[in-house]
Formats: structure tokens, sequence, C-alpha cells
């Protein structure tokens, strides 16, 4: 089967990657009405959905979609438009709904193609029924294998912390299907990668963005921790800075002229510089090779 496959354009591209819950939205998607709505404590639900997956030496993501679907039986179908439907109630946090079109505006000023990306845990299901689905330019989360009528009958994707960092392969080479298994192993020489990993930018909350963050990092990109501002514990992103998981941190408030907003924009200036000194090493190199060539003959 041929995949599709993107291509290095004309600009250089910054990619930027979110995790969802308590990234762009202050809690677990699954807890902002799905849980209510099967009559179940948001505690005791993600209680017996650990249990299940401990007694059962099982992935805890498998285990809660397992939990959604057994809670809600007898009551309602978990159906992908209900789960979309789901999907945007879900809060998000201060500036989320104008962040988008905003970084792609200074992106656009500066020379840089943005794209934004998600690698969730969450149910990519319910993702898409947000208000802000249509921005990203792929979901990477857990999601279903959906009947003819629209009800789950097996799980078709889990995304847990231990493979996410696959999907920063993916966008690095430009193969966004997940079955594209040659594309994503394939030698690519690194002037043609589409976009290389100092040009990503992974944003995150917790321990199960290490690996991406520690990913980014070694490769000279960007990653940045990010905490509830009403709560203001920064315990988590202390520790993260720490670690050397992360290489900064802000409030998830992403207003126009707050801190995150500053600081994805001076990322997107120092990507605009380093790509024109590339840009300028790239033709300098050539340069020499073709003058080389002359010489010999």
């Amino acid at each position: 089967m041929r995949y599709e496959r993107l291509k290095k354009g004309a600009r250089p591209v910054l990619a930027i990657c979110y995790d969802f819950d308590r990234t762009l939205s202050p809690g677990d998607m699954q807890a902002q009405g799905f849980i209510q709505s099967v009559g179940e404590d948001v505690d005791e639900f993600w209680r017996q959905s650990n249990e299940l997956a401990e007694e059962n030496d099982m992935d805890m993501n498998l285990a809660y979609m397992l939990t959604m679907v057994k809670k809600a039986k007898g009551k309602f179908y978990v159906t992908k438009k209900a789960l979309a439907e789901y999907g945007a109630k879900i809060e998000l946090y201060d500036g989320v709904e104008s962040w988008f079109g905003r970084i792609n505006e200074y992106g656009e000023s500066r020379g840089i193609d943005v794209e934004h990306y998600i690698i969730s845990s969450g149910l990519r299901e319910m993702i898409e029924g947000t208000s802000v689905a249509k921005y990203f330019k792929k979901i990477y989360a857990s999601s279903f294998l959906f009947d003819e009528y629209g009800v789950p009958e097996w799980p078709a994707q889990t995304i847990n912390y231990t493979n996410k960092t696959q999907f920063l392969f993916r966008i690095e080479k430009g193969c966004p299907n997940i079955n594209d298994h040659a594309g994503v192993n394939e030698y690519i020489p690194p002037e043609n990668i589409r976009v290389p990993l100092r040009n990503m930018v992974y944003i995150g909350d917790s321990d199960t963005d290490i690996p991406c963050m520690k990913l980014v990092n070694s490769y000279g990109g960007h990653s940045i921790g990010v905490y509830d501002a009403l709560r203001g514990d920064k315990s988590k992103v202390y520790r993260l800075l720490k670690n050397d998981r992360i290489r900064y941190f802000a409030p998830a408030d992403y207003t126009a002229g707050g801190e995150m907003d500053g600081l994805v924009k001076a990322i997107i200036d120092k990507t605009a510089a380093y790509e024109r000194l590339e840009k300028k090493h790239v033709h300098d190199l050539l340069e020499m090779r073709e003058n080389d060539d002359t010489d010999r003959t």
C-alpha cells in the first residue's frame, strides 16, 4: 500500500506538539461530562479502571477505554457521534481558542510554516469534537474501531508514554500514517528532513510526556512544561526542569501577550534565524563541492 509522504518545502516548518489533558484543557476529558453521565464518581471511575489494568496486567489506556464502554452499557451507546458531542463540551484553557491562528500568523510573518499536532493518551474521537480540532495537522490519540452503526468494536489505537516518541519521528520524516513502517524507518539525508527535531516544540504537563520532552531536548528542540495558573502548583515543572526534561515552563494560559505567547514567538524568531544560517551553510557547501569538481576536471 502506498502512503502519503510529505516532502520538505521551500519554507522551514516548526511543529508544535501538544499533550491534551492538563495542557490545553484543565482536566481529564472523560471527567468533563462522560463519567458523570454514566452515574459514576470521577475518582471511583479511575480507581476501577486502574484496578482493571493492575489485575489483568493490562495497558491502562485500554483499561479506561473498556471501562467507558462497560459503564455506559444499559444507559446509552458509546458511539462516535456521542463521543464527539462530549468533546464539544471540553473546557479549554484561556486563550486556546485564538492561539492557533495567532501563532500561525506570527510564523507567517517570520517566514515559518507553523504546524500543530496532538500526541495524547486521551480519546481522538473526543478531541475531534472540540472547537479547535480543525487547527491540528494530525491528532495522534487513543481511538476506537467502530462498526457500521458507530458503536465501538475494538480499540483501534492506544497511545501511552512509551510509544509517544514514534509520532515525533513520523512528523520529522513526513510520514503521518501510523502504518507506514517503511517510511518512518527510511534513511533521509539531513538536508531533506521535513521537520528536523530542532524545529519541534513539545508542550506537556506530566511524567507521561518525559520521553518526548527528552527526545526533543536532545536534538536542540524546545520542551515546555505547563502548570495550571489558578492552582499555582509548580512542583511538577520544577522537577521536570531540575531533571533536564524541559527547557522552559509557563502557566497554561494561551492568551495574547501572555508568557506562553511570548515564549513560543521567541522560539519562532530563533527558528527563523537558525534556518537562515543553515540555508547559507548548505549553499556554501554546495558551492565548495561544485568548485572541487571543476578543479578535478
